[in-house]
Order: C-alpha cells, then sequence, then structure tokens
C-alpha cells in the first residue's frame, strides 16, 4: 500500500497548532484505533500577515518532503479561492470562503473534481455570534460540518478545548480527497479570523 492509499484510508485525523512567535505552524496526524494521536503525515508553516497566502504542507517538521500545497488566486481578498495542488503543481480541488454566508456563521465552499461542491458551515449559530462580537471569545470551540447538496456529512471538523488550537478531523466519505481535507482543517485555523 502506498502512503497515498494509506492516507485516503485514514478517516480520522487531529490537527494541533504549535505556539511560535512569527508564523503558525500546524501537525496533522492520524488518529489510531484507539483513539491515541498516531504518526505524523503532515506538518505546516505558514508566515503571518502575508499578503498573498500559500501554505505547503510536509510529510514532517524536517521540510524535506512536500505532500500539498494550497495557494490564494487573489491578493487579500475576503472570498478568495485557494487552488490546492499535489507537490508536482497538479490540481487536486479547491475551497473557497463563502463571504456573504458568512457574515453570521462562518462557510466554505471545497470542490473536488468527480466528488462535487461540499458546503461547510459553523454548526452551532450562537457560538458563531458570540465569536465575531465578542473578540475574547476567540478560543471558544467550534464544529464545522461540510455536506453534500443532498446533506450528507462528507467531514467534519472540530476545534476542542484548550490553550491550544487543536482539531478533530472526521472523514466518514471514502471519495474526498484527505489531502484536500487536510488543507481545509489547516485553513480553518490560518484563515478563520480573515
Amino acid at each position: 500500500m502506498t502512503d497515498l492509499q494509506r492516507l485516503q484510508a485514514t478517516q480520522q485525523f487531529h490537527v494541533r497548532q504549535r505556539i511560535r512567535l512569527m508564523v503558525n505552524q500546524y501537525e496533522v496526524r492520524a488518529v489510531n484505533a484507539d483513539g491515541s494521536e498516531g504518526e505524523m503525515i503532515a506538518f505546516a508553516q505558514q508566515k503571518r500577515m502575508a499578503f498573498k497566502e500559500q501554505v505547503t504542507l510536509y510529510t514532517d517538521d524536517s521540510k524535506q518532503v512536500p505532500v500539498l500545497g494550497f495557494k490564494a488566486r487573489q491578493i487579500m481578498d475576503l472570498g478568495a479561492t485557494y487552488d490546492v495542488t499535489d507537490p508536482g503543481g497538479a490540481p487536486i480541488g479547491l475551497f473557497r470562503k463563502d463571504f456573504k454566508a458568512s457574515l453570521l456563521r462562518s462557510t466554505w465552499i471545497v470542490e473536488q473534481p468527480h466528488v462535487g461542491e461540499v458546503r461547510g458551515q459553523e454548526r452551532s449559530q450562537l457560538v458563531a455570534i458570540l465569536r465575531r462580537f465578542i473578540d475574547s471569545l476567540s478560543w471558544l470551540p467550534y464544529h464545522f460540518d461540510f455536506v453534500t447538496p443532498s446533506g450528507e456529512v462528507v467531514f467534519s471538523v472540530v476545534k476542542k478545548w484548550g490553550l491550544t488550537d487543536k482539531y478533530v478531523v472526521t472523514v466518514p466519505n471514502p471519495h474526498i480527497d484527505r489531502r484536500l481535507v487536510i488543507a481545509m482543517a489547516v485553513a480553518l485555523d490560518a484563515l478563520q479570523s480573515r
């Protein structure tokens, strides 16, 4: 089984932000059958305050072997589209924020060829409103469900309570590319407050 096949078979990940001064760093780990964190499957580093977002994810924190990347098409656009590509630059899919729908409840659109459009939205309207109007509550946990137009859950991202940002990503759909899911999960932390 190849690394990509093993990744595609993974149904749950943990995404954890490392606390660093000038950069955001994220480690993505598979979740073992017993619920414990397994091996690192991706590591990302994002410069804060970049004019055009570009994030590369690597196999580990040595940053030697790229796994995927995502990059904004536009500079500082509130509804920017982010292309997700493999290490060779081939497209995997894309995601974008639905700016109008996000005014009261953050909403993201994820697209992958042969899967179609998947819409992700904060589950709790109350938490979404509180986070917007009381800046000091940015630590509140939140839950995104990404669903097909028919309502099937493709994946979900749950921010947990804690001093550092930690997310549990669950992917029941076998067809969505896990690399696209990982890119969206990292972006939820890195881009959510913009």
